[in-house]
């Protein structure tokens, strides 16, 4: 049940301004239910303007590469020779790389400030060094350092948000997360995808510099809002939650309830001693957990591949002739969307899956083993028509993304179990740093790879692509055999239960 607070007793400090302009948005005017949509719904926006600021490289890379007749001429120096690919592979790898280490730090920093405020600082700076990158072409810039160095900055001040929105919402929403809502939520991340593939293909006609300024003034008019109307937690503004137990988002961030961040087991509150025996666990043990190792390198090599997509799709679509007619720069940015919209299916269809059979492991397993075959016939049978190549991108974007959510799912149910962590933030902050650090170091590899391989061809990067899933497929395999074992062990002791009786 919801309790309510005397309105005088809130901080107005953690009020945001929009509340205090618009006075019934508050309790009693709004309720528990409306404010949590309202926190799903800027929670979501948040995550997809950034993720929509990221898509502008991917969709200028067939303008801005070598050997392709650009708008206004042969490419742009500095990408515009044989080596163009690798200097484009490296400002992925400049961006990435910056924002995978700063993954590291932004949750805690966020732990220390208000993360309304933390959040939209990192939207800002995402957003000023977006249009700063696109005015290079305003300008006439061609110093790779200059694009190098935006990257960077850029990556930096785009790690703030994830930890941002996952940790707000683990205040709002403290009990545990089916799949299916999950799934939902988690299509936050496709749908900036699609977003950003969309507005930047649509002004790509009047120079690429523009691909850049619509996303950057997207995600500052998003950052407004959320500056303005994002409640942090249900106690700024006089509300409560029941519960306040640990729960872990679907990449492996330790979310705490509202004020205390203590949790409960199940047999009640941890304890002192709890907290004491978790001190000790460092970075090295933290590795030696179970479970965790596994889905670190999994994670790593599976946003290699999507992270991969995400940078490279739009310009694999640009230099492929499609049923014998080679596609134009918006033509490819607008067909990458496919990818992103199948994503959005996968995430869901995973979840629901996994809610039914109750084994998150074996649907991941099963979905990654499946875009074995579906990135296998991409490629060999993607240029045969337009249908053929929109249903496998669909389908392959359904299987690639689709584990996501379940693999870190897995992840909070697998170190739930351990007692030596369990209800401990500290350690599980550790753990998340691990898991999400390795994964953002794939994602930053990927598209490096992926610069560097194309130039021999783009069979080469399929393969690539398709050993990397591989690869992250064998890491699950011990989570897989406990599932496995857990089931058959439920169906034993139902039997003996039946015979019983």
């Amino acid at each position: 049940m919801m309790e309510l607070k005397p309105l005088n007793s809130v901080p107005s400090t953690k009020q945001p301004p929009g509340l205090n302009l618009f006075p019934r948005l508050n309790p009693p005017g709004k309720t528990l239910t409306f404010h949590k949509f309202l926190v799903l719904f800027l929670t979501f926006i948040a995550y997809a303007a950034f993720h929509a600021s990221r898509k502008p490289p991917s969709i200028v890379k067939s303008v801005l590469g070598p050997e392709i007749k650009a708008i206004n001429g042969t490419g742009w120096a500095p990408f515009d020779g044989l080596s163009g690919p690798h200097r484009l592979g490296e400002l992925d790898l400049a961006f990435l790389l910056a924002y995978s280490i700063g993954m590291y730090f932004a949750g805690h920093i966020g732990d220390n400030i208000d993360l309304r405020v933390f959040l939209s600082v990192g939207m800002l700076g995402s957003g000023i060094l977006v249009i700063v990158f696109g005015l290079g072409y305003f300008l006439d810039v061609h110093w790779l350092g200059f694009f190098l160095i935006v990257q960077i900055l850029c990556g930096l001040f785009q790690s703030i948000g994830w930890p941002c929105v996952v940790a707000v919402m683990g205040n709002w929403f403290g009990k545990a997360k089916r799949g299916l809502i999950m799934g939902v939520w988690n299509s936050n991340t496709s749908v900036g995808n699609i977003i950003g593939s969309l507005v930047a293909s649509s002004v790509l006609g009047f120079g690429w510099g523009w691909s850049f300024l619509l996303p950057g003034i997207f995600i500052l008019v998003v950052a407004v809002l959320v500056y303005m109307f994002l409640v942090v937690s249900p106690d700024h503004i006089g509300l409560e939650l029941d519960s306040k137990e640990i729960e872990m988002n679907v990449e492996g961030v330790a979310l705490v309830g509202p004020e205390t961040g203590e949790a409960e087991e199940e047999g009640g509150v941890v304890g002192p001693e709890m907290e004491e025996g978790a001190r000790a666990i460092g970075f090295l043990q933290a590795w030696k957990l179970p479970g965790v190792a596994p889905f670190a390198f999994c994670l790593f090599f599976s946003k290699l591949v999507a992270y991969t997509f995400l940078y490279w799709l739009p310009f694999y679509l640009r230099h492929t002739v499609v049923a014998g007619v080679q596609l134009s720069h918006k033509s490819a940015g607008i067909l990458s969307t496919i990818f992103d919209i199948g994503g959005v299916v996968g995430g869901v269809l995973a979840g629901v899956t996994s809610d039914i059979i109750e084994a998150r492991g074996v649907t991941s397993i099963v979905f990654l083993l499946l875009s074995i075959p579906a990135l296998l016939f991409y490629r060999l049978y993607g240029s045969v028509s337009m249908f053929t190549n929109i249903s496998l991108m669909l389908i392959s974007g359904a299987l690639v993304n689709g584990p996501y959510s379940l693999i870190t799912t897995a992840v909070s149910a697998d170190l739930g179990t351990q007692s030596l962590i369990k209800g401990n933030s500290r350690a599980l902050a550790t753990v998340s740093a691990i898991i999400d650090g390795t994964g953002s170091v794939g994602a930053a590899l990927g598209p490096l790879l992926a610069g560097y391989i194309s130039t021999r061809g783009w069979n080469s990067v399929f393969v690539m692509l398709i050993l990397s899933i591989f690869i992250a497929s064998l890491f699950l395999i011990p989570i897989v055999k406990n599932e496995i074992k857990g089931k058959l062990n439920e169906g034993k002791w139902l039997w003996i239960s039946m015979i019983k009786r």
